[in-house]
This record gives C-alpha cells, structure tokens and sequence, in this order.
C-alpha cells in the first residue's frame, strides 16, 4: 500500500494539486511529484510489463536509471515513447500509458511468454527460425517485428521546435550534488568561467535525503549555502534539467536540456548543447545495485536509496511494511527513514557477518537485524506478499517467511563512469567496494596527450561525505590551474558529521555462495528479461568476452546501457568462468547516457528547415513566370516553365527549340565554384584532377575529371586560370560543398606542404547562360565587351562591363550550340538577367530549365556525373580516356584506375541507344538482359524534340565492341529493344558551339 507521508516531501507543493492521465484514467498529484511518484501515492504498482516475458515492473529506482517505468507520452503531435516516470515531472494536461502490453497492462496477453520462457532462452533468436526458409518468411519474421523494440512508433508530424546552443567554457562541470557545487564554487573564485549540468530538476543530490552535517549546516541548508555563494559569482553558470550526455575529444561535450517537459510552453522543448570546454569535471554521483534473489523484479521490489528519496522527495511511502536487504550500511539509512516516517521496517537481512553503528541504531529502533542472511525469494506476482529468507550460505532452504509490501535492496554502488569512459577514460577495480573506478593516471586525453576529464566525488568511489568533499575541492583547484587560473588560499577543512562514518563497503556474494534458488527466475537485467541463468548459460557456451555475452543476452542494452545490470552481470560471468572480474573486463559506455530525444538532435532542423533550401539571385522571378522546380542537391532549380495551358513536355520540347533555333537563357548559378590560389596551385590541382591543369594559360578553360582513391568517377567541371597563381574550379550543382572538403582534406592531411589556398565561393556569383546560334548578337546589343570568336575563343573567358556590370564572360558550351556563360556577383543577376531579356526580345529569347538542358547534352553525348556515374564507374567506362593523363606521375586514383579489373574489356562502357520504333521511349533505368542476366542498364533516356525520335544512353557490358547489336529491356512484362548506337547524336564534330 502507498500513501502520502504527512511531515516529508521537500519537493512537492501540497497546495497545488496536478490532474494528469494514467492508461485513461485521472490521477491526482502534487506540483513537483514525477509521474513515477504521483502513481506510488495513488498506490499504482505496476507500471508496465518487460520486454521478452511480459513480466509484471514496477518502479525500481528514482532517477536516470530507471529501467522499467517506461512511458508513452503525450498524443498527437507530441507521443513519444520511452520517457522515463521516474525523470518526468507532472503537469496538468499530461497524457502517460504504460507500454509492452496488449490489451491492458492488468491483461496482458503476452503474459503467456512468461510460462514459455524455457523455450526462449539467452540467444533462442540465434538458433531458431532458420528452416524451414519459407515458415521464417511467412510466419516468424512477421510476428518478431511486430513485438520487437520498446514502446510505440509516432505517426504524426512533431508539434514542439527544438534548438541548438553553442557554448565555450573554461571548466564544465557535470552533475549538481554536493561535490558538483563544491566544485563549482572552488573553480569560480578562481575566475575560470564554470558552466555546471545537473539533469534533474534540482541540486543537491544525495544531501536533498541523507542525515549529515557541514560546517553546522544539515543537507538541504549547505545546499543553499553554496547556491547562494555560487549565486554571486557572474563567471559560474548552472542549469538544472541539463544532462551531460556525451564526452567527445578535444574537450567537446553534449548536453541535453528538457525546457519545457514540466510545464509546455510556447518556446522550444528542448535544447541540445554543443560545448567546448578546457576541462571537465565529472561529478556524476554513484548508481546503487540491485541484489539477485529470486523474485526481485516483482512491483514493489525497489532500490533502497530509490525508497529513501520517494520518503525525503516526494513524502510517498512506497510500502507500508518493508524488508530491507542489504550488504552494504547504507541501507540501513533507508530503514531509518521508514521508522521516522511511522511506516513498519519488520527485519534487516544482511549478508554480512556483522553490522556497524546503523545496525546498532536500528537495534536500539527496535528494528530486527539478521546478519549472515540472504533473501532467498519475493512471494506475490503483481506486487510483493511476503519474502524468504534463508542463510547466507543458502545451506537448508528458507528458514523463514516475512510479509511485507516492499523490499528495499542495497548491493552497494557504482560510480558513474559513462561520461569518464566516452572518450577513452580507463577503469580501475576497487576489490575493497566491489567498483570499477576512474584511474586518474588514466584520463581521457586531448591531441596532446594532456588529460582533459577529472572525476571527482562518489563518481571516483568517494562514497564517505568528508572523501567526496576533499576530491571535489581537490579536482577544482586542479581544472582551474590547468587553465591557467589559481587559487590564493588552500582551502578549509571542512567540518564534516554524519550518523555513521563506517566504510560502506558491501560484501560481494558471488554465484557460488549465493542462496539456493538464485537460479530459478533471478534477474539481472529488468528491462530485457536477462536472468543469471542466461549469462551462465552464454558462458557454457563459450561466451567469454564480456562484449560477446552481452549480444547474446542483450544485458545492458536498450536504454539501461548496463547502469544496473553492468556489475552484476559481470559478476556472474566471472563467476561462470572462474575469473576475476577486472579479468573479464567491462561493456563499452556509450554516449548519451540516457537517451535524448531525436528532436533535439535535429534542433531547429526541421520542417522547411530541415534541409534548407538554397535559391538563387532569379529565384523569385522563374516563380512569377511559371517555373516548377525539382531539387538537386540542397538547391531548387527551374525545371521547366509552363505558359499558359501548356504540358510540361510542350514546355521542354519548347524551350529545347528555341534555343536550337535562336536563343535561350538559362540560370547556372548553383554549379560550383572553388578559388585555388597560391604558388603550388596548379601542383595542387594536377594531384586532385586526373589532366594536367598546370600547363592551362591564364585566360583559357580546360574540362576536367576528379577520381577518388580507388580510381571511380567522383566529379568533373570546368577549370578556368585567373592569373599565374589563381584557379576557378567548377563543380556540379551537388559537389560544391564535397568537393571543397575534399580539397581541404587533402590540403591538410596529405599535401600541407603545398602552399594553396581553397575558397567556396558557389554562393558569391550569379552565373547565367545565354546558348544558341543568336547568343552573341545578344551580348553584343548590351555592349560594353568585345565576344567575338576572334578576341573570345570557345574555352577562353574574359573580365570587364557587360551593360555597366562587372562581369566575367566564359565561352564554354554544355547544349553544344554556341554559348555563354556569364557570371557577376550575386546582387547583380537579377538584372542582368532582366537586361538579356530585354536584350533577346528581338531573338525571341526563351529561358530554359534543367530538363531542357539534360535532352541537349544527351542530344550531344555529354555525360552527367551522377547519372552516367554511379560510384563504380571510371573516365575509360565514359570513353574519357583522353580527360587522363599519361605524363602526370601522379594524381588521385591513379593506381586504382590501373587495377585489373578496371581496365577490362568486359567492364560496363557507355553507349548510346536508339529504340526500333521512334514513338517508343526506353523506361528510366531499364535494364539490359541477354540470356537470361543483366547486361547494363539505361543512365539517360528522352524525347529529343531536334531529332523527332527517342535517344538514351547506357552503361553496357563490352558496349563499345557492340555497336550495331540489338539489346532487350524487359520492364513491366514489356519487353523494349533498342539498338546500341554512338552516344553523339547532334552535331558530332562540334560545329554548332564554335562558331
């Protein structure tokens, strides 16, 4: 039985009741109660059902590190699975239901798993479901997926924003108990800048609970002594409802803030911090253990520190009669508090021989203590009935029956050491506490081998108070230091009293020792249904690395990340295997530490922000004159304009022949343009392009191809030389951005002896086009540069005024009539784009969109990296092999391209194909088969208006020795056939652009 506790509860507002939901029915809480605590006083045991048995949970814990009271929150537009009750403040308005179940979570009808575990054991997905092939297809498949993950998918759109924040800081503190502030204070009178995280809603930490003195102030009151001494500081910042939740190099961290979860608000729900911090300090406390009896998952089995803070917290009584079990003392603070709070502590199993002063404490109570016993079993199913103890030995079964309603177990703490590990931190074992521990000599390290991570507090196993003050000073004197502040003063001793200074050192129970049923249903891992038995069980089978066993059993994965199970689990396998735990090792922590929401992830990059569109300087006025737009790559580009009733085919059939036939105008502005300057420039680009680039004279243009390591087609694009020591490189629309890293990258990490510099300068410059056999008369009615054939020869480029606009002029063609390619600065496009207009009114100027484009470049055999590449294709499959040069010793894919299998007769070689019937156009992608295989496969396919028939080009196997043959493409229980052709098929020769 649960109920409000009359005289506790410093976190709770009695007057400001809360009314929430709970799988459908009204809950009342108080202002300040997490869900987890408002359904303990409405006495809500269970709270959902686990995994693989669909056991009945209930709450365990009273943090982050819950791993049973999972919820689906919210509805609509702000469901979202897995949120933790324990972690989850109430607000009036919030929606919970409890998950894994199926009709309700009293009824569950995947309860039967519960009765079938025998055939399920750790691993059973491993070994069965293999044959027959068609039974796994048609019936296991369907009904794993079906049960498989926790909780619920979303199916409507995200209603809450999200935001990033960017943050830089001397020293970072992660974690806001005692020693978190302690820290923060010792580091601020420094004048280092502090940033401190605290993930629950308030600091304080275990001092908010525990009976103990400083300096003759109690818990709660030193609490706001240093909050109020940090308050004063203007270089220390805290945030409460901050985790830290991941550890990267180079001091780089992410926290994750829930702003609005308690109370939803108009403003973004959460916020992912991306700091940058000199050091940091974890201050992340120490995770109590669960104890193995038989039983101990059962609604109502709790952590006893979890017990303890539902008291103090909250003022809930998870239990009106509880049975604390125990190897450690600090249980026995737990059974104190129950007695102070009027609620009935029956017995004190405690496996050790012999207590210390809390066990006489709670003699003189009249609490019962009974050393040298062990818990044997939890009766009850929904919730606890009564509990067996037995000898510690396990020697003669149960020797006695006990009821209660709660159990509250102790097997000793863990240190956090997540955070510590997420970058290489490395792990001491503490055979006296039965911890992994941070090894200081050990830290993370930064690119200079320098420790960047200092533990400090219960986080290092400082678990007694005057321990975990002195390291937190300690660390804090050390960060500011080695940031280049210091502190005057040594500090003061502090005056340290707590009821019982004893070592908190539980006495760890392996397997062998342990009480007579340990094995039968003794859970390890609450969450994913892993008992001792399993992991004995992967042992056996030679499981031996601890990595190994935990796939197998999945102890320690989902959401748990093995904060409960990790210790125990490797205790049973050490056990197992006759090895010592430090021997066996422990899991990979990974970041976040608890998870964080996929929202704030995304940030603000979501909706239209979710890949920003890019538009250029015509964007506006290709809208009002009836363009429809396709994406290519983060940019939107005019794809065709519509006039008035007019088909999209009619538009590109349109376009393509006025531009053949007078002259179109068409926006270029989104191809890529990267400046290379410097001495070795040219150097540079003979390495990055497989031609030589070097030889190029200033004021001429050279196409160019770009490989990468392995020899395959990566991008390609017209370079222009500037001057002596000054390249312009064109890119396609979707390889600015990759290609300028991929310049830098290696400019840094092969070549930094070159001297070049690279600059992207693709959104600096509006580039237009004006193609087709009337081009030049329409630049020359604007005036101001002379482009004739004479003084601008095709692949030349001049600067000077066009119209009274800086420009600079390239005659380079990608329709293959005569062209122009005119760029000024962005601010500018506009109107220069008006000006041609105007200037081609007499030549019927015709703005033309990307698919016109793509139908004159197949017309002419041009080839599209990304269309007629794939990732496996080279300059030779393109017939380019005169783009790759035979003197350069050197370049990028150099040696792959000689590779064998890429030099090959038989290799995938580009053709082009012209369907036997001129009405019959081949599908996109269509596949070549002869005799039964696929051959290659259509890479470009249109309607070509200027040859009044259907041309495509593909990728087929030994394609330039099958000129003249006939090839089947089967799509759709239609069989096309075409025949293999030159891929030129307008204007060979390339008379039309050198005029």
């Amino acid at each position: 039985m649960s109920f409000r506790l009359p005289d506790f509860g410093c976190l709770i507002d009695r007057a400001t009741p809360v009314k929430f939901m709970f799988n459908g029915r009204v809950v009342e809480g108080l202002k300040g109660d997490t869900i987890a605590s408002a359904l303990m006083a409405a006495d809500q045991r269970m709270v959902g059902r686990s995994f693989k048995y669909h056991r009945p949970r209930g709450v365990v814990a009273s943090g982050g590190e819950e791993p049973n009271a999972l919820m689906n929150m919210g509805e609509g537009g702000r469901f979202e699975p897995n949120q933790r009750a324990t972690t989850t403040e109430i607000f009036d308005g919030l929606t919970a239901r409890s998950q894994n179940h199926w009709p309700s979570l009293d009824y569950d009808v995947g309860a039967i798993n519960n009765h079938l575990s025998r055939f399920f054991p750790a691993g059973f997905y491993y070994k069965t479901f293999m044959k027959p092939k068609w039974a796994w297809k048609h019936v296991f498949e369907p009904i794993i997926r079906k049960s498989a993950g926790l909780g619920q998918v979303p199916t409507e759109r995200d209603a809450d924003r999200y935001e990033y924040y960017y943050a830089y800081t001397d020293i970072l503190i992660v974690g806001g108990g005692v020693a978190g502030l302690e820290a923060a204070l010792e580091a601020g009178q420094s004048g280092a800048k502090v940033l401190l995280l605290e993930q629950s809603p308030h600091f304080g930490g275990r001092f908010m609970v525990d009976d103990v003195e400083v300096d003759g102030r109690n818990g709660p009151s030193h609490i706001a002594h240093l909050l109020e001494k940090i308050s004063a500081l203007e270089n220390v910042t805290l945030r409460t409802r901050t985790q830290g939740a991941g550890v990267f190099d180079h001091g780089y961290v992410l926290g994750y803030e829930r702003i609005t979860d308690h109370a939803p608000a108009d403003i973004p729900r959460h916020r992912l911090w991306r700091i940058r911090a000199k050091r940091i300090i974890t201050t992340t406390g120490a995770l109590e253990r669960t104890l193995n009896f038989a039983g101990n998952d059962i609604p109502g089995v709790m952590l006893a520190s979890a017990v303890r803070d539902y008291v103090r917290l909250y003022g809930v009584a998870p239990g009106a009669r509880t049975v604390v079990v125990t190897n450690n003392d600090d249980a026995y603070r737990t059974a104190l508090t129950l007695h102070a709070a009027g609620l009935e502590v029956p017995l004190i199993v405690d496996a050790r021989p012999a207590g210390g002063a809390l066990a006489e404490q709670a003699r003189k109570l009249g609490i019962r203590v009974e050393n040298d016993h062990a818990l044997a079993k939890v009766n009850g199913r929904k919730c606890v009935k009564s509990v067996e103890i037995c000898l510690q030995s396990g020697a003669g079964g149960a020797v006695e029956t006990v009821e209660c309603d709660c159990v509250a177990m102790s097997g000793g703490f863990s240190p956090v050491v997540h955070l510590w590990s997420h970058c290489g931190g490395k792990l001491n074992w503490d055979e006296e506490n039965a911890m992994f521990s941070p090894d200081p000599i050990r830290p993370p390290t930064d690119q200079n081998g320098e420790g960047f991570v200092i533990a400090a507090g219960s986080a290092i196993g400082a678990l007694q108070t005057s321990a975990c003050l002195n390291s937190a000073t300690l660390a804090a004197r050390q960060a500011a230091d080695e940031v280049g502040r210091s502190l005057a003063e040594e500090a003061a001793p502090r005056q340290v009293k707590v009821p019982s200074e004893a070592p908190m050192a539980p006495i760890w129970v392996m397997p062998e020792k342990a009480p007579y049923n340990l094995r039968s249903k003794t859970w390890l891992d609450f969450q994913n249904d892993v008992k001792v038995s399993d992991v004995e069980l992967a042992a056996r089978e030679g499981y031996e690395s601890v990595e190994h066993t935990k796939r197998y059993t999945t102890i320690g994965m989902a959401t748990d990340q093995g904060k409960l199970s990790n210790i125990n689990g490797l205790a049973v396998l050490a056990g197992s295997l006759g090895a010592e735990i430090p021997k066996v090792g422990t899991t990979t922590f990974r970041p976040p530490y608890t998870p964080i929401s996929l929202g704030a992830i995304a940030g603000e990059a979501s909706g239209p922000l979710f890949k920003p569109t890019r538009k250029t300087a015509i964007d506006e006025w290709q809208e009002s004159h009836g363009a429809i737009f396709e994406p290519v790559a983060d940019w939107r580009r005019a794809y065709a304009y519509l006039q008035k009733d007019e088909s999209v085919q009619d538009a590109i059939t349109r376009e393509i022949l006025a531009t053949r036939g007078s002259v179109g105008l068409f926006d270029a502005s989104t191809l890529g343009k990267i400046i290379v300057k410097g001495p070795d420039a040219g150097k540079f680009l003979d390495l990055i392009y497989t031609n030589l680039m070097s030889t190029l004279k200033p004021g001429k243009c050279r196409y160019g191809l770009m490989c990468n390591e392995n020899g395959f087609l990566m991008d390609d694009g017209v370079v222009a030389r500037l001057d002596e020591d000054t390249f312009l490189c064109h890119t396609t629309t979707g390889g600015s951005d990759r290609i300028h890293a991929h310049m830098e990258e290696w400019l840094q990490t092969e070549w930094w002896e070159l001297d070049v510099f690279t600059a992207n300068l693709t959104e600096q410059f509006t580039q237009i086009v004006v193609a087709g056999p009337n081009a030049r008369k329409v630049l020359e009615a604007l005036g101001g540069m002379d482009v004739s054939r004479e003084t601008l020869a095709f692949m030349g480029f001049i600067d000077g005024e066009l119209a009274g606009i800086k420009a600079r002029i390239f005659r380079i063609s990608f329709s293959g009539e005569l062209s122009y390619e005119i760029a000024v600065p962005t601010s500018r496009g506009l109107l220069l784009w008006n000006l041609l207009l105007q200037a081609g009114a007499a030549h019927a100027i015709c703005p033309y969109g990307t698919e016109a484009l793509h139908v004159m470049r197949g017309e002419k055999g041009f080839v599209v990296v990304g269309d007629e590449s794939d990732g496996t294709v080279t300059p030779h499959d393109l017939n380019m092999s005169w783009a790759v040069s035979k003197k350069k010793l050197d370049f990028i894919g150099k040696r792959g391209l000689q590779r064998s299998y890429l030099t090959a007769g038989n290799r995938k070689q580009l053709v082009g194909l012209r369907t036997l019937s001129d009405k019959e156009k081949l599908p996109e992608a269509a596949h070549a088969v002869e005799a039964g295989e696929a051959i290659g496969q259509v890479t470009s396919t249109y309607f070509s208006p200027t040859l009044g028939h259907p041309i495509a080009m593909a990728l087929i196997n030994g394609g330039k020795s099958r000129m003249g043959d006939v090839l089947e493409f089967p799509v759709n229980g239609k069989t096309h056939r075409a025949r293999v052709v030159d891929p030129v098929f307008y204007d060979k020769e390339g008379a039309q652009q050198d005029v």
